[in-house]
């Protein structure tokens, strides 16, 4: 039991510190946590936070001063403000949790332009992001409203941290580019990656199609750098644009396996490495198709092919190209130049740069196409590996000027709470409220700075629906993460929220009169997409799963029969819709669990800033539920593994897989999940952790930018 007698003589930071220390009783001390997390309001965010003795005063002040845009408030009558800011703070909202206060407060709220004191409290936050992504509109505003307040959605950070203030970021979270083998994309390239850095946002870009070190330019032999130079000038570039001084920009390269320069990129994560080419804040990504591992089960050489050499060939730049269906063509065709290495060899290489590291991402690419319901190849994917979709080659003047407009993407990202939405009175319009907030951030971005990624949303209207708490609410119900039920338990919730997602975008659709651009050559238009959803029930057998979903209506074949046909009769307004990052602050400040992947710790220890250690306890966690709460390194990644299969199979895009290891592991270890992931048909892997490696208590700041 916690001594109360000594507590009040303990600041907030020593009462969060208890939770890693056991009472007399060998129990977890949860109040000393509650506890501090009423300390830091009494004794830091009382007192540091501006008064007003109402709100006209308080929105005047801030609209007077240059904090609050005009146009947003304007929109609505002060009645009608006075209405909204009442129904919020009637909630009487209070964070569970010292660490999601104080991300609150550190990370989100408005503060004066000394950072000295606060302007907001969270009520006010979620009130103004409402309003902005209403724009105007009352019956929505409330709804948004009463969405986030209740914890059921959360948008993205910087549509949560910028939305309403006169000064602020974009509302979206990152971006992916893709460069063609010429210098002027290159160019153009580097410059789009500062732009969009500066402005707050992670950026992916593609090197599939730069051809390799050696290779000829204008015909002259061994003339090429190949793709670690473009790297290194990339690297630099994010290091500059450091976001006003909070954070150096965060990016993140892409490179097919069989792109001549794949040892070469790989070696630049490891920790010897010649400081010539050493990586060291720069995230890979590896783009593998089904070949490579048909070759390594085969155990034969996997041939690399010169990008310059296939486009000239075929027409096309490399990452348009199906290396699985091409394969063998490419081998016998002498006008492409190659090399070969071992395929099992490469997989070795690729388990030990993990190993040391943590890199590199892995896009399983054929599986990521074939389940791409708008169509088109994917071929990268972003700075956390959940965002797929498809890209348009730009084309330029020696000016760098657009001789043809192509299409890059941006990613617009919010989640639902797992177990706010389980608790909330009706599944289905959370999240069709969802899916409106997130068009909304959609609509309201105009990237001018970069055109092809103002294009590629104007014509996509591509959203990313991600979830948190899946393993919070697992264990608040006594259910493993990983077991039968657990797995069962998030299909049927997946199959869920796509139905409510794809009948919300067609209702958009329909009221707007507008499709997604190529609508026309989806599978939604010829309706084979719900081919498997009109085939059978997505709906609980197992008990215990059942009667979670008691309270819930849950879709039977017969409902996804008529959406089907109120799709391929009226469209979709998004061309995209879910996508599970890994989420980050706004998980301790929703107290939910990470994503949909395991917690890594019971109570997990971080490094705040000035403050130091940081201790917070997994959601929903007591004293006599602990066996339900097994960190994701005794899991393991089989079941993390098929928890993800079981969520992708309802997923357009992708969801930021980790994978946990125990101290112990080797990298035959690594490959074998590697193979299983890609079995289960997972589409992309995350990180690779280590217990003795993992850093449980930082912050994976290369996310920060696109993640929740």
């Amino acid at each position: 039991m916690l001594d109360h007698t000594m507590t009040p003589a303990l600041d907030y930071h020593a009462l969060n510190a208890l939770l890693n220390l056991y009472d007399s009783e060998g129990r977890i001390r949860f109040e000393a946590d509650r506890m501090a997390a009423r300390q830091y309001f009494l004794t830091h965010v009382n007192q540091n936070t501006v008064f007003f003795h109402s709100l006209d005063e308080k929105l005047g002040y801030l609209l007077d001063e240059g904090y609050y845009e005009a146009e947003v408030l304007g929109r609505y009558d002060r009645a009608f403000l006075h209405r909204i800011w009442e129904a919020a703070f009637a909630r009487k909202f209070r964070f569970p949790t010292f660490l999601g206060a104080f991300k609150y407060y550190t990370s989100y709220t408005l503060k004066t332009r000394d950072g000295k004191r606060y302007l907001e409290r969270y009520e006010d936050r979620v009130v103004m992001v409402a309003l902005t992504l209403a724009r105007g509109d009352e019956v929505l505003a409330m709804r948004f409203m009463d969405e986030m307040i209740s914890g059921r959605y959360q948008p993205a950070t910087p549509t949560f941290l910028n939305a309403g203030k006169k000064s602020r970021g974009e509302l979206v979270s990152c971006f992916l580019l893709r460069l063609e083998d010429n210098m002027e994309s290159i160019g153009r390239g580097i410059n789009s990656a500062l732009q969009l850095s500066k402005r707050g946002g992670g950026v992916a870009l593609m090197l599939t199609n730069l051809r390799e070190a050696g290779a000829p330019i204008k015909g002259i032999a061994d003339q090429s750098s190949g793709v670690i130079p473009v790297m290194k000038l990339l690297e630099d570039s994010f290091s500059y644009a450091n976001q006003l001084g909070a954070r150096q920009g965060a990016g993140a390269v892409y490179l097919n396996a069989h792109h001549p320069d794949i040892l070469r990129f790989l070696d630049t994560k490891r920790e010897n490495a010649d400081e010539k080419i050493r990586i060291k804040t720069l995230s890979l990504g590896v783009v593998i198709p089904d070949i490579t591992f048909d070759l390594a089960r085969r155990n034969e050489d996997m041939y690399l092919f010169s990008p310059h050499d296939v486009e000239r060939v075929y027409g096309q730049p490399f990452s348009e190209i199906s290396v699985s269906e091409k394969y063998a063509e490419m081998v016998d065709d002498r006008r492409i130049r190659k090399s070969r290495i071992n395929a099992r060899a490469f997989f070795q290489t690729l388990a030990e740069i993990q190993f040391e590291s943590g890199y590199p991402y892995i896009l399983f690419e054929d599986a990521a196409t074939r389940a791409n319901p708008a169509g088109g190849r994917i071929s990268m994917s972003n700075l956390c590996s959940e965002i797929l979709q498809t890209n348009e080659a730009s084309l330029y003047q020696e000016d760098l000027s657009y001789s043809r407009l192509g299409t890059d993407i941006s990613c617009n990202l919010g989640s639902l709470n797992v177990a706010a939405v389980m608790d909330g009175p009706d599944f289905g319009a959370s999240v069709e409220a969802a899916i409106r907030a997130l068009t909304a951030v959609s609509e309201m971005s105009a990237i001018d700075c970069v055109p092809s990624i103002r294009r590629g949303n104007d014509e996509a209207h591509a959203v990313g629906l991600g979830q948190m708490n899946l393993h919070g609410f697992l264990a608040r119900e006594r259910i493993h993460y990983g077991s039968r039920e657990g797995i069962e338990f998030t299909s049927v919730y997946f199959a869920t929220v796509a139905y409510h997602a794809i009948r919300a975008s067609c209702r958009i659709a329909e009221k707007k009169g507008a499709r997604f651009a190529g609508f026309e050559t989806s599978r939604y238009a010829d309706g084979s997409f719900f081919d498997k959803y009109v085939s059978r029930d997505w709906l609980p057998v197992l008990p215990d799963v059942g009667r979670i979903f008691a309270h819930v209506t849950l879709p039977t074949r017969d409902d996804w029969a008529e959406l089907r046909e109120a799709v391929m009769r009226h469209g979709l307004y998004n061309r995209y819709l879910q996508a599970v990052p890994p989420t980050g602050s706004i998980s301790y400040i929703n107290h939910a669990t990470a994503s949909i992947h395991p917690i890594v710790a019971k109570i997990e220890i971080r490094k705040e800033g000035k403050i130091g250690r940081v201790y917070y306890p997994a959601p929903f966690m007591t004293n006599d539920n602990l066996e339900f709460f097994r960190d994701a390194y005794e899991i393991g990644p089989e079941a993390i593994i098929d928890t993800y299969a079981a969520a992708t199979e309802h997923v357009d895009q992708g969801l930021s897989l980790t994978l946990f290891f125990p101290a112990e592991a080797t990298t035959r270890d690594i490959n074998r999940a590697q193979i299983h992931a890609w079995k289960r048909g997972i589409k992309t892997i995350y990180y690779i952790r280590l217990r003795q490696t993992a850093l449980e208590g930082t912050e994976i700041e290369g996310c920060v930018s696109c993640s929740l």
